[in-house]
This record gives structure tokens, C-alpha cells and sequence, in this order.
């Protein structure tokens, strides 16, 4: 297969990557960021949503916190299901078309689930709402990595997952100030109301990725357009757009094909255990440490705030994501987990002095969120344009079932009634897997990159 396509005499061509690396930075591309980033907040605010409003559950509903497991791991189960769905399908028709029907159903799920009578209708009701959640958040990661300039992409990628910690976050605090006022009810609508004021705005001013449009040969005057608000007139008279890939294209039909290909199973592979394992940390620790801090004698408002801490930390991504680009990725993150493991199980050891429970929860929270957020960054840039959307996705999607068995597994533990020191030395362990998995996908990679460039012309 030849490095790139040659035009035919007359005809000037131009490899949209190439264009994007030498362009700087344009308003247009931090719209298309400052859109994905929103999602990415919303994801994270919807997803931990459940986990603040748990303590009221408990209090308004009369039930025992293990019959809240299957709401907590409701939206989980639809969070995999939605990403597993909708990489392969964004791969195809495009990663605009899935990422606003995603935020549009998220959207109408969380607010329907504000007037949910019982656990029942809850649960139903927080897998339709995983289901969007869970669609979403794999485009919006793709979709903004194919607009990233190479030297910068972790940077930017990982600047704008740090919404999803800042969400989940933000709704801890919120969720202390609104549900005294209005109740757990409030919450949940606020997160299905802001989610259909941004369905608008992605219709109006999204654009679908330039990479999509010339993979999946689609008009040349329509990436015209796209890239002229990048690089205004200088593409007014481009007849033909290339894309230069860096990674081995084994399969032209994309999607699962290419991302279970045999130079890329390894990888794949190591991507979901690390994946699998941080968010069985995450999980475990946003859905349970409120009740855990609470019976350990901290005073709930007190409990839910420290416990909001945690979220928080991920901003320290964007530090990691100016690394990445920098130096080899695989490695720091695996540091990153390692570090994650320590400090989760010091957590267990600081109950009882708040104020370095506080200094705990925030670091811990700053090591686990930083490794797990950078992962979509590391993932878009381990696969080709016709896989990435399904090597994002399933990373994500196959995760998910990490974030059902961190539920369950603070479930067992305290109907075991294990110890609070106990509970985060048990949750700490997978942080030690995932930075082992990480290593071990340092090989990989050697199999997956390519000397030369591929071009794909577009028609």
C-alpha cells in the first residue's frame, strides 16, 4: 500500500491532519472544545449524581443501603452498554450524529428520573439515562482528539476530560446546598435540564470530525468548509484531502476488525483491564464514601463534602496530558495507578482526623482521577481513524463493568461488616493491577506504529 495517493495533474491536494499540526489554534476548534468539555461535565455530574443522593434515598424511601445497589450499578449497566453500542456506529455515521442523540437521551432520562416513586422506576430510569451517559462520552473524546493538533493532543484531550471529574465534583457541592432546600429531586433536574440546552447548541455549531469526513470519502466541499474555519481562504482552492495515519490500518472495514487486529489485541486488552480496574476505584469510593464517612461519625453535610474531594483531583490531567505529549505515556500512568494505590489505602488510616482525611481524599482523588482521566487520551492516539471510536468506546464500555463491581463490591464488604481500613485497602489493590496492565502495553505499541504515512483520498 503506498504511503500516499498522488493527484492528478491540475488538482491541488492537501492532508487535513498536516493542515490542522500547522495551523494554530482557531476560535473554531476551542467551540468545538468548549462543546465536548460540557459533555464531559454533564457526564460527570450525571453519573455521580446517584451517589449524593443516596443518604436521602435511604432517609425519604426507608430502605437499607444494600437494596441500593442495583440503582447505584443501574446506570453502570447502561453506561457499557451505551459506550459498547455506540463506538462502532459513531465509526460509521459519524461522531456528531451519535454525540447529540447521546446528550439528548442522558438528558430526558435524568430529568424523568426526579419523579421516580420507587427504586424500581429509579433503577429503570438510571440505565436509560447510562445509555446516553455512556454514548456520549467516547465521541466526545474522539470527536475532539481528531481536532487536536499531534504535538498537542493529550494536552487538549486530556484539558477537556477534566469536565467529568469537575461534574461529579461540582455535584457533590451542589448536591449538599440544593438537597436541604429542594430535595434529592432537584438534582437529578438539574442534570436532565442543562443536558437539552446543550442538545441545541451541539446541533447548531458542532461540526462532524474533519478525519470521519475524509476516511468515509464525503464530499470534498463539505471538508472544505470544516477546514476553512480553521485555516480560512488557504483551502478554498484544495481539490483533494488526504489523511495521514501514524498508526497500522490492518482493517479496512474499521471498528471492532481493527481493534481486536493482531497488532492491536494486546493493547486492547491491557487498555480495558487498566480501564476496568480504575473505575472499580472510582466507583467504589464516589458511591460509598459519603455512608462510610457518616458511619464512621462524620456529620453527613461534612461527609458528602470531603467526599466531593475526590472528583476534584482530577484536574491535576491536564499536567499529565502535557507529559504525555512529551514523554512516554504508557509508563507515567502506570506510575500514576501505582501511586493511586497507596493512597487510597491511606485514606482507611486517616478516618477520625478530618483534617487529613480532607488532605487524603483530595490527593488520592488528584492520583486516581489524574491516571483513569488521562486513559481516553491514550486509547485515541493507540488506534487509527477508522477504529478509533470503537477503541475508545470499548475501553470505556468494558470499564463500566469495573464501576458495577466497585459497587458491589463496597456492598459485600460492609455486609461482611469489614472495617473501614479494610474497605480501602480491599479497593486500593486495583490500582496496583491497572498500573501492571499499563506496563505490560508498553510492548504493544512498538507493533502498532507505522513509518509512513497513509493517504485516503476524498471524493
Amino acid at each position: 500500500m503506498q504511503a500516499r495517493q498522488t493527484a492528478s495533474p491540475g488538482t491541488r491536494a492537501m492532508d487535513v491532519q498536516r493542515l490542522i499540526d500547522d495551523h494554530p489554534l482557531s476560535a473554531w476548534q476551542w467551540v468545538v472544545f468548549a462543546l465536548c468539555f460540557f459533555v464531559v461535565l454533564l457526564d460527570g455530574f450525571d453519573t455521580a449524581a446517584i451517589g449524593y443522593i443516596a443518604p436521602s434515598l435511604i432517609k425519604d424511601w426507608g430502605v437499607t443501603k444494600p437494596m441500593l445497589g442495583p440503582v447505584l450499578s443501574a446506570a453502570l449497566f447502561g453506561l457499557a452498554a451505551g459506550a459498547l453500542c455506540a463506538g462502532p456506529v459513531a465509526d460509521r455515521l459519524g461522531r456528531k450524529r451519535v454525540l447529540t442523540a447521546a446528550v439528548l437521551v442522558f438528558g430526558l432520562a435524568s430529568l424523568a428520573s426526579s419523579f421516580a416513586t420507587d427504586l424500581s422506576q429509579l433503577s429503570t430510569l438510571r440505565f436509560i439515562t447510562g445509555l446516553g451517559l455512556g454514548a456520549a462520552m467516547p465521541n466526545a473524546v474522539t470527536l475532539m482528539s481528531e481536532y487536536c493538533p499531534s504535538a498537542r493532543r493529550s494536552t487538549l484531550t486530556n484539558l477537556m476530560f477534566c469536565g467529568f471529574p469537575l461534574g461529579a465534583a461540582f455535584g457533590g457541592f451542589l448536591a449538599a446546598w440544593m438537597i436541604p432546600q429542594w430535595g434529592w429531586q432537584s438534582v437529578l433536574q438539574l442534570g436532565g435540564a442543562v443536558p437539552l440546552l446543550l442538545t441545541v447548541a451541539l446541533l447548531a455549531l458542532l461540526p462532524e470530525s474533519v478525519r470521519f469526513m475524509v476516511t468515509r470519502h464525503q464530499p470534498v466541499e463539505r471538508i472544505r468548509a470544516a477546514l476553512a474555519r480553521i485555516a480560512g481562504p488557504r483551502v478554498n482552492d484544495v481539490d483533494r484531502f488526504t489523511l495521514s495515519e501514524t498508526r497500522v490500518v490492518t482493517n479496512e472495514r474499521g471498528g471492532l476488525a481493527q481493534v481486536l487486529a493482531r497488532p492491536y489485541r494486546l493493547g486492547t486488552l491491557m487498555l480495558w483491564l487498566a480501564y476496568f480496574m480504575g473505575l472499580v476505584i472510582f466507583y467504589a469510593l464516589i458511591n460509598w464514601m459519603p455512608l462510610l464517612f457518616k458511619e464512621a461519625g462524620i456529620e453527613p453535610k461534612t461527609a458528602t463534602l470531603i467526599a466531593a474531594l475526590f472528583p476534584l483531583g482530577g484536574v491535576g490531567a491536564v499536567a499529565f496530558g502535557w507529559l504525555m505529549d512529551r514523554i512516554e505515556p504508557n509508563r507515567l500512568l502506570a506510575i500514576g495507578f501505582a501511586l493511586t494505590a497507596v493512597a487510597v489505602w491511606s485514606i482507611g488510616q486517616l478516618v477520625g482526623q478530618v483534617g487529613g482525611l480532607v488532605v487524603g481524599v483530595f490527593v488520592a482523588g488528584a492520583l486516581m482521577n489524574t491516571a483513569q482521566s488521562s486513559l481516553p487520551a491514550l486509547a485515541a492516539s493507540f488506534y487509527p481513524t477508522n477504529g478509533r471510536a470503537t477503541g475508545v468506546a470499548w475501553m470505556l464500555g468494558i470499564g463500566r463493568f469495573g464501576g458495577i463491581a466497585g459497587s458491589f463490591l463496597v456492598a459485600q464488604l460492609s455486609a461482611m461488616h469489614a472495617g473501614i481500613a479494610t474497605v480501602f485497602a480491599v479497593v486500593a489493590i486495583p490500582g496496583l493491577i491497572a498500573a501492571a496492565a499499563l506496563w505490560i502495553k508498553r510492548d504493544a505499541d512498538r507493533f502498532t506504529d507505522r513509518s509512513e504515512a497513509r493517504g485516503v483520498p476524498a471524493h
